[in-house]
């Protein structure tokens, strides 16, 4: 057995590797780097000849994991590529972003190599997909397979995302374990890791956090509390929230939070406005929710939180004039989001608290005397989408950030739509115009009617 790095840098970014193995060559994920812009985003395929790849394998929907799979199938046009079911649907929507993105960085920043590949391109890549179940062994064909004497590999409900899978690879009796992404803990949407627990002879696995050990005071119930109380207390001064977030993963669980909290009466019916990017993705999420491994299988989210729908850029041809104030989102560490709250002036508390939440990596910061409309600037590089669930005037908003240079975005509070604006999964709901999150907002400090 041999295993190859394939990534062109060191800590997390454009995940990759080579996975040489009874004769076989496996390539597995291949990621785009969030940090780096350009050619150098991607791994570097070139020490894999051309046309001998026998498969690859994606254990997951994230960018850094999938972000150049159709780069990658481009050249190895016969290979199939396995994944899960859900990975499968969710890929799609997450690659199809992606060119949407390069296409506006190459205008933008100048990005000339932009992008890497097209729409057709990742159209021609899922030609080559293929779902697979859990726990079900299968060749290098997609056969299903018991043969000691075959390559084989079977995924495992990896507990990280929606179809998230660490994949267990044999041959001659031995075995490979590569994790991917992995938590072993159950979320508000999805339940833990479910691994093998013997027959593994080699285990390959992610330390994203592996540096860094669990406090002694730490627990899950007990920082999603602390949240809950952070959004209690916000609500009850009549403030707002703005929680940026991933659009894959995050949003939904920030959405099975609130919903929790609804049930128990603390946040009530508030306006809760999300991306256009998490809407495609928690229709995903709701769409296969009896088929996946979910704390609450009977939770639609769309249908119980009933969000709105935000898109910006009608605000960013007609109202972004109206702008008041911006302020800069507290960040934790590189891996952290803020979670940022804007109380009415008058409210009390004056000046910042800032408060960690290791329940999502992120740092809540309540601001007082803020007024209603307000803004943060945010640094999600290339594909590292973001989202943030936010409560204006006593709602929350799940906004959507992309890296754009240095793109400042607005975080409007606008008053609570009709109900006929309601995202509840249905065609023609009506669009709540918000700042484009994908696009760089010229417009930082302007003062009312200034354009």
């Amino acid at each position: 057995m041999e295993f190859t790095n394939l990534t062109r840098h060191l800590g997390i970014g454009a995940n990759s590797y080579l996975l040489r193995i009874g004769g076989k060559n496996i390539i597995l994920d291949a990621g785009a780097d969030p940090k780096i812009d350009g050619l150098g985003t991607t791994p570097d395929f070139s020490t894999v000849p051309v046309g001998e790849v026998d498969a690859i394998i994606i254990t997951h929907a994230h960018q850094d994991h999938i972000g150049s799979l159709p780069a990658l199938t481009r050249r190895e046009q016969r290979c199939p590529v396995f994944m899960t079911e859900e990975t499968k649907h969710i890929s799609e929507i997450m690659l199809h972003n992606s060119v949407n993105v390069m296409t506006r960085q190459r205008e933008e920043l100048g990005l000339m190599e932009y992008p890497l590949f097209t729409h057709r391109g990742v159209d021609l890549s899922r030609q080559s997909w293929v779902g697979c179940a859990l726990r079900r062994r299968l060749n290098l064909l997609g056969e299903p397979s018991e043969d000691d004497n075959e390559v084989t590999f079977e995924f495992y409900h990896a507990g990280h995302i929606l179809g998230s899978a660490g994949v267990l690879i044999r041959h001659g009796g031995r075995s490979v374990f590569y994790t991917g992404d992995v938590n072993f803990e159950d979320q508000a949407i999805m339940t833990g890791a479910d691994f093998p627990r013997e027959g593994v002879d080699v285990l390959i696995m992610e330390t994203t956090r592996g540096d860094s050990s669990t406090p002694l005071a730490f627990t899950r119930e007990g920082e999603e509390e602390r949240f809950c109380r952070a959004v209690r207390g916000v609500m009850e001064a009549g403030g707002s929230l703005t929680i940026p977030v991933f659009a894959l993963g995050k949003t939904q669980e920030v959405l099975a939070i609130l919903w929790k909290m609804r049930l128990r009466g603390e946040i009530g019916h508030v306006p809760i406005y999300i991306g256009g990017l998490s809407v495609k993705i928690t229709t995903v999420y709701d769409k296969l929710a009896g088929y996946s491994r979910r704390s609450h299988p009977e939770l639609q989210l769309l249908q119980e939180m009933a969000p709105y729908i935000l898109s910006g850029r009608e605000i960013v041809d007609g109202g972004a004039q109206e702008a008041e104030h911006l302020c800069d989102l507290e960040r934790d560490d590189d891996r952290a989001y803020a979670i940022q709250y804007f109380r009415p002036a008058g409210a009390g508390r004056s000046g910042a608290e800032h408060v960690f939440c290791g329940l999502l990596g992120s740092r809540l910061a309540i601001r007082a005397g803020a007024p209603r409309r307000a803004g943060g600037r945010g640094h999600a590089r290339q594909d590292a989408s973001t989202d943030s669930v936010a409560l204006p005037g006593g709602g929350v908003s799940i906004q959507r950030a992309r890296h754009a240079g240095d793109a400042e975005e607005l975080c409007q509070a606008p008053e609570p739509p009709t109900d006929s604006s309601r995202a509840r999964g249905q065609a023609g709901a009506r669009v709540v115009p918000v700042v484009d999150l994908q696009r760089p907002a010229r417009f930082r400090g302007a003062s009312p009617g200034a354009r």
